[in-house]
Parts: structure tokens; sequence; C-alpha cells
């Protein structure tokens, strides 16, 4: 049905995850790779290996674009902790950090050391998805050297992750006013700037680290947030309680802006009582003509709509909140919700399939082809489906959401919505997808999509 097959460069990440790449290329301490017209970077301290030719690669997407250690600014540390010699090789042993090890390290009464050697440990559980390990480390690197600049640019990176923007912008400060000529400070300030919906001032961050430093990923960054500023210059603001609605004033009426508002705040609390583990801060959504939206986002012409952190909502035509525009804006919000509760380390099939599951959606008509596709092993591989759905085709796209919302809704169907939320907390705690599957499910990928061709066999075979 589908021709996926050309050739691609894949990262395996020591996590477990891989990244698959149009194109990956060695720079410094870092790896940059293509994907698509975007170009992405990483540091290879979080690399296991590389190896070229594969499946296609696509772009992070849709409706759930999620951010992961990939997404984020690449940080090089600053001169205060650059002089580690072997403490690392001491501090992670075995792919572990050893507690022993640090507690000696922190007895021997040397603040320097002590909060070098508990930025090394939050740094490796940083880079291996472990965010609350990570964060528990950095609150003792800062309480040994409070405005380390390194650090609190750590810091304020993981806080963004965790949905706590908010609490992320001060340390960001911080980051800048200890050390004003680094380029990683500003792009870090830009990047809580953004996601506290202070975009004029990210914009500012951003040109001011690339002055510092030119960079291709913050170059990126400052885009996005240009183009979003120059399109969104004239809109208004609304804000309920979980929520700040921005929009064009003649594109929509305040009926039908409030509307929307109640119905995300309906979805709120129907998703906080099926999931758990709100975000944090206030969720930004914006309304868009049509025509602006993909001016924004860039995003593929089949794309119904975004959520990239915030909620990108395209309303061109309608003056109500329909059944179709419901599903919609439950499913984007969905992504929210699943982001936090995975620390921003949900697979897009996994954050696609719980999203579909949740609007609510079911299967269908496309119930019987997908299980004629499984048992003739035509369908994409799950592991594909770990990188991003952007590049598809319009063609693809619909079947790889179809295939998202089958394996998901055979996990809810066999095993129930507890063990979903198990395995996004296990990818929180820096599992890989496989191993929280393995962990809850009891299943790997090759299992899980055996089990999910013979689901669709028994329910929409002949």
């Amino acid at each position: 049905m589908l021709a996926l097959a050309a050739s691609a460069d894949t990262i395996h990440l020591k996590n477990g995850r891989t990244i698959l790449a149009d194109h990956v290329r060695e720079n410094g301490n870092r790896y940059e790779y293509d994907i698509g017209d975007d170009s992405y970077a990483i540091p290879k301290s979080s690399v296991d290996r590389v190896e070229a030719g594969g499946m296609a690669a696509t772009n992070n997407v849709s409706s759930g674009a999620t951010k992961g250690v990939s997404d984020l600014p690449v940080f090089a540390p600053a001169d205060s902790l650059a002089n580690e010699g072997d403490l690392p090789k001491t501090i992670v042993k075995d792919g572990k950090v050893d507690p022993d090890a640090l507690a000696k390290l922190e007895g021997k009464g040397n603040v320097d050391l002590s909060a070098t050697a508990d930025f090394i440990a939050g740094k490796f559980e940083f880079e291996h998805g472990n965010i609350d390990q990570a964060r528990h480390y950095f609150d003792s690197a800062l309480h040994f050297q409070p405005e380390n600049s390194t650090v609190l640019i750590y810091y304020a990176a993981l806080l963004v992750r965790m949905g706590n923007a908010s609490q992320a912008l001060s340390y960001a400060q911080r980051a800048v006013s200890a050390a004003p000529q680094s380029p990683d400070a500003y792009t870090v300030l830009g990047y809580a700037q953004q996601a506290c919906d202070r975009t004029k001032d990210a914009v500012a961050s951003w040109k001011h680290s690339l002055e510092l430093r030119p960079d291709p990923t913050v170059q990126q960054y400052l885009a996005k947030a240009q183009r979003e500023q120059n399109v969104e210059t004239d809109f208004a603001q609304r804000e309920s309680s979980h929520f700040v609605l921005h929009y064009e004033g003649k594109q929509t009426s305040e009926a039908f802006r409030g509307q929307i508002l109640g119905a995300l705040e309906s979805d709120y609390n129907d998703l906080a009582r099926d999931l758990g583990t709100p975000p944090r801060d206030n969720i930004l959504v914006t309304l868009y003509t049509e025509q602006a939206f993909f001016d924004v986002t860039r995003a593929p012409s089949w794309s119904g709509a975004l959520n990239d952190g915030k909620l990108r909502i395209p309303i061109s035509g309608l003056n109500s909140v329909t059944p179709e525009l419901a599903r919609v804006l439950k499913h984007e919000l969905a992504h929210s919700f699943i982001n936090q509760l995975s620390g921003g380390r949900c697979p897009p099939w996994l954050h696609e399939g719980i999203a579909q599951l949740l609007e609510p959606k079911t299967l269908g008509s496309d119930g019987h082809q997908l299980a004629l596709l499984f048992k003739s092993q035509r369908n994409i591989p799950l592991n594909v489906l770990e990188g991003s759905f952007m590049r598809f085709s319009g063609t693809e796209a619909y079947l790889a959401y179809a295939e998202s919302l089958a394996a998901v809704s055979y996990i809810n169907d066999s095993y129930g919505l507890g063990d979903i939320q198990r395995i996004l907390q296990r990818l929180s705690e820096g599992s890989s997808t496989e191993a929280a599957l393995r962990a809850t499910i009891h299943s790997d990928y090759g299992q899980l999509e055996s089990e999910t061709g013979k689901y669709l066999s028994d329910k929409y075979g002949d």
C-alpha cells in the first residue's frame, strides 16, 4: 500500500531511543543531522552509535510534536566547570550514577568540587531522560554554587521540558546575569521566554545569542518566532482558568471564543481525570486563519492543527464549535498532558495513538484494511513510527495515524488506561519505549505488532 523505503541514517542513543535522519555529520562534540528542511544537533555523549542507510526519516509533527533532548539547544559547559578531569568516570559507573562516589566527593568539603560532581550527575541523567533525578542533582549543585551559569542553563532547560516555563524563566535570567557573554544562556532564556508567551523577548534573546555565536538550531527557533510575531502582531488575548487564548478579533466572535475556552476547560477536566499530571503552567492556544496557520508552522498540508508547546488551531470558516473542532481541541490538548506525564519522551506513535483514543476516535472502517496489512506484514514498523510523521505524504500519514491508534487501542482494550499511564511514567523516568512496554504489558515491539495484528483480525477481520 505504501512505499516507505529510502536511504537514511540512524542515530542510536544511549537511552535506547533512535533518531531517523536524512543525513548525519560530526561537528566537534556533537552530531548534527538533517530531517527534511530542518537541521538539529545532539551531544556526542548522548549517542551510542550512528548507522548509515535504512528507512526514510520523518520530521517531528503534527498534532503532537514533542520536545526531547535532541530538540533542546546543545550546551557547552562554561569555564567554571571545564576542568572536570576524571570525575565523570568516578561518578558514572556501568552506565549509572554512583551515589556513594558522589557522597565521598561531597564529603571532602570542597564547594567547587561538590558542585561540579553534582552537575556531572545531573547532566548524565538529563541526557538520558531521567528528569526527576537530573533535577535532584542540579538542585544539589546549585546549593553549593547558586549562581553557576552552567548549572543554571541546564536547570532552565530541564524546567521547560517539565512544562514549568515560568520557573525556568527565573533560572535562565540568573544564568544570563552570571554569564552575560554566554550564547547558551541567551539561547535557553529565549526558549523559556517563548514557552512563557513572551515571543518578542525570545526574539531579542535569540538574536543576541546568534551575535555571540552562530548556530543553525537557534536560527530556526528565531525564524519561527519571527513568523509568529509577524502574523500575531494585532492579536488580542483572553484567559480562562487553565488557558491563554490568542486570536485576531475580526476572525471570531466573542461567543465563539467563549465556546472554545469552555470546551477546552471541559476537556482539561476529563484529561486530568483520565491521565492525571496536568501541565504546570497555563496552556497557550492560538486561533489562526488557514493561511496564517501554515505561514507560522510550515506544517504539511494534511495537518489539521499543531501542538508544539502551544495549541495552534486553524478555524477558517467556523463560527461555532462543531463536533470535528471539538475532537481537534481535545486531541491537541491531550498532547500537552501526554508530554507532561512522559517528561517529553513519548514517541510519536504513542503520542498520536493516545491522543486519538482520547478524542475519542475509533478505527471504524479502517480496521479491516489494517487487519489485512498487519496480516501480510505490510504495516509500518513501530520503530519507524518512533520518528516523526511530518515528512509523510497525506496517504502515508493517514496510515501512520491509523496504526498508532490500533496499537494504543489494543493496549487500552487489553490492559486498560492505567497501564498506558504507567508506560508514560516509565518513559519519564528514562526508560526506552521498548523497556517501558516490557515492564508494563510484557511486550517488545515485535510482540506488540504481532498482538496488534491479532487484535485487528479478531475485531475487524473476515
